[in-house]
């Protein structure tokens, strides 16, 4: 007998879903015989497993507990759920760590739902595909090599997923409530929509001008900047060749640094010259990493990287020189590879989440072993200190160290700039004590900061740099949020939409709008094609101009993309059609079709969110429990008891008697709009347009426009949406 697991089919959920808030990845399986091999009854399985991922001791699983999943292995259960937590952990070990997952049987036997966090498409799809193949492995007792997996997994990860800075960045924002969307496959991200949006990429905003970061770029002209200013830099020029090079150092005073003009990260720097001969062979080190080459004078003392975020004092950290102990049998290159860049804190991956780089030994670093009477290859005597790498080793914080002074000429120098987050180096004995103190002097002064140097310190917790950012970008309370309406349903929800869009546009907005009639800017339709749609969704929600936006929900969208925004202000159930089930998606009765539309209601804003629920069909009220902010209800039936119960709690609705709609809170009448003949739109029967009109008032008044402004408004609909109303 064959014992196989079949990945069927493969669904990305890019939004909020059936299954949870963060976007999915559902695949559908088929384990075939191993339906009848549950995990107690394979020999050695459990065991294998846990040998294999003994961090799989941290997944609580249904028991709640460290080791449930353990405990469930032994216990029995079966390759569908045991695939989802191997995908997960294959994610955590490769640098994605967390996340969401579920494993769910269909209506035929052997066949699972396995859903979990979607971090990039072809990160975890390619988790869950070795997932399989290590289960598999378990399974039947073979070989499975767990480190190429999560090498494999790194690397993707690094190609595809956010870099470690703007990965913070984000999580800082949704920690505050404030919405992102990634704008391409590097790191351009956008936090907040429409209107309210603000733009990163990496360290970089939309208020850091191309101009300041070409001044950064420039290091002569960025020094002559700050020299102007007051603030405190070394004495240097731009040379032109290695004679040169020795001229200027002459000038200067020896010893000197030599450096490209535009290079980053340490490389081709060389410090603390003193003889002709190390400067003209700097000269050759700089100008092979750069444009130019700059000579000037050499500051004693360690590197310091201050981050300034909005002319304050975010983060500073220090660097320390590299050295290695000889042993007095390996080399110095393989002193630095044992000694260096085994150090977990270092970048030796290639992965972007370390705060140091490899130690390597480049020009600049043969250089110093040079002066110090080694190559690459010599081996050191035993307990013989052999410095190999001057900077690049800034990592140790020293933020509340910083003087005040210091401080002020850092914050100088990225206004001088021109910068709103710059990293401005400097190098001091004591950062405690003012620069001029200790000629002290910033070197440089650079746009887009790596954050890694902040983001992880040996021994501390991590400086809040993340948060900072954001608070720069939006303030104390501002969550980057416009007033967003989705609406879902089987019927109305496009007369409905509509609605809402001429409403709100009556008010002064200027509103996006996606429905199955097509992609809306204000009045102007943009797009034909039915809208209704992620796409079409985030096509509005990354608009500058839009203020507030309404989005039509069909079910294929719930089911196939998730919804386009993370949270809405007001979330619309028109109504529930029994006969609207897919079973091609295992989606058989009503109960399923309710899980499915209930994510809808779910993403309610807490607090300041509304749901508005037709009260005339059971099954969507009883989605009102759901809603974590206020619910309004619609109906068409004055007796009904869900009006009756909401009525008595004081809360509001909208209800459609002897032609007139009536705003109701509790059981006094708000308002009332006398609705005169409804003209249906094609395909749409009279009970779904009287729906849909009811929600689309109901969700109007949500947004907070008057009862005066919402029947002049559905005096004023265009014929594409014909409904006509005059007030009592």
């Amino acid at each position: 007998m064959k014992r196989d697991i079949e990945i069927l089919s493969v669904t990305y959920l890019r939004g909020p879903n059936m299954w949870s808030y963060l976007p999915a990845l559902e695949a559908l399986i088929d384990i075939g015989a191993l339906e009848d091999s549950p995990s107690d009854t394979i020999p050695g399985f459990p065991e294998r497993l846990e040998n294999w991922l003994p961090t799989l001791i941290e997944h609580r699983c249904s028991y709640d507990e460290r080791g449930g999943f353990l405990r469930r292995l032994k216990e029995g259960t079966w390759p569908g759920h045991i695939m989802e937590h191997v995908t997960l952990e294959l994610q955590s070990l490769a640098g994605l760590p967390g996340g969401f997952g579920r494993a769910r049987g269909v209506d035929i036997r052997g066949q699972y739902k396995v859903i979990v966090t979607l971090w990039h498409e072809k990160v975890t799809l390619r988790a869950m595909q070795l997932a399989r193949e290590l289960v598999l492995a378990c399974i039947d007792d073979k070989p499975f090599d767990i480190k190429a997996a999560v090498a494999e997994l790194r690397d993707i990860a690094d190609s595809y997923c956010l870099g470690p800075g703007t990965a913070a960045i984000v999580k800082a924002a949704e920690l505050r409530g404030i919405p992102a969307i990634r704008l391409n496959e590097g790191n351009l991200v956008q936090l907040g929509y429409g209107k309210s949006q603000r733009r990163i990429w990496t360290a970089e905003t939309d208020r850091t001008s191309a101009i300041a970061e070409g001044i950064s770029r420039d290091k002569q002209l960025t020094k002559q900047l700050l020299s102007a200013c007051g603030v405190e830099v070394p004495e240097g020029r731009m040379v032109s060749d290695a004679r040169d090079a020795w001229a200027a150092a002459e000038d200067i005073g020896l010893p000197v640094v030599v450096k490209p003009y535009d290079g980053n990260h340490g490389r081709g720097v060389c410090i603390n010259l003193t003889e002709r001969e190390q400067v003209e062979s700097a000269f050759a080190v700089a100008s092979a990493e750069g444009s130019g080459v700059i000579v000037e004078r050499f500051v004693s003392g360690n590197e310091h990287r201050l981050l300034i975020v909005g002319g304050k004092l975010a983060a500073a950290a220090r660097g320390q020189p590299a050295y290695v102990t000889g042993d007095g049998q390996q080399t110095i290159r393989e002193l630095v590879d044992t000694q260096l860049n085994s150090d977990p804190l270092r970048d030796t991956e290639g992965w972007s989440n370390a705060p140091l780089n490899p130690v390597r030994l480049d020009s600049a670093n043969r250089l110093d072993l040079s002066r110090q009477g080694f190559e690459p290859d010599s081996v050191p005597p035993e307990g013989t200190q052999v410095l190999v790498q001057r900077n690049g080793n800034v990592c140790f914080d020293c933020t509340a160290r910083v003087h005040p002074d210091t401080i002020r000429q850092a914050a100088l120098a990225a206004r001088t700039v021109g910068l709103d987050i710059a990293g401005v180096d400097l190098v001091a004995d004591d950062i405690s004590k003012p620069l001029a103190e200790q000629r002290g002097a910033i070197v440089e002064v650079n746009a887009g900061p790596g954050l890694s140097t902040h983001l992880t310190h040996p021994g501390v917790p991590p400086t809040p740099v993340a948060q900072t950012i954001i608070e720069h970008l939006f303030g104390e309370r501002d969550d980057g949020r416009i007033p967003v309406v989705g609406i879902a349903g089987t019927g109305g929800t496009t007369l409905a939409a509509r609605i809402v869009s001429h409403l709100l546009q009556l008010a002064g907005k200027k509103v996006g709008l996606a429905c199955r009639d097509g992609l809306y800017l204000g009045p102007r339709r943009i797009d034909k094609r039915d809208s209704a749609n992620f796409k079409a969704g985030q096509r509005l929600l990354i608009n500058r101009s839009i203020e507030a936006a309404v989005i039509e929900n069909g079910l294929t969208v719930l089911l196939d993309e998730g919804l386009a925004y993370d949270w809405c202000q007001v979330g619309v159930i028109t109504r529930m059609n029994p006969e609207g089930l897919v079973p091609e998606r295992h989606i058989n009765d009503l109960e399923q079709l309710c899980k499915v539309f209930r994510t809808q209601v779910d993403i309610v804003l807490e607090k300041k969110g509304i749901a508005v629920l037709n009260a005339d069909d059971e099954s969507v009220a009883d989605m009102a429990s759901l809603s974590k902010g206020e619910v309004i209800f619609f109906s068409r039936n004055p007796q009904s008891g869900v009006l009756a119960g909401h009525a008595a709690a004081g809360g509001r609705a909208v209800l459609l008697l002897d032609g007139s709609i009536r705003l109701m809170t509790g059981s006094n009448e708000y308002a009332q709009i006398v609705a005169g003949t409804i003209e249906l739109p094609i395909q749409d029967d009279r009970i779904a347009s009287d729906d849909g009109l009811l929600a689309a008032v109901a969700a109007a008044w949500a947004c907070g426009l008057d009862a005066r402004l919402i029947q002049d408004g559905l005096e004023t609909l265009e014929p594409a949406t014909p409904v006509t109303a005059r007030a009592v």
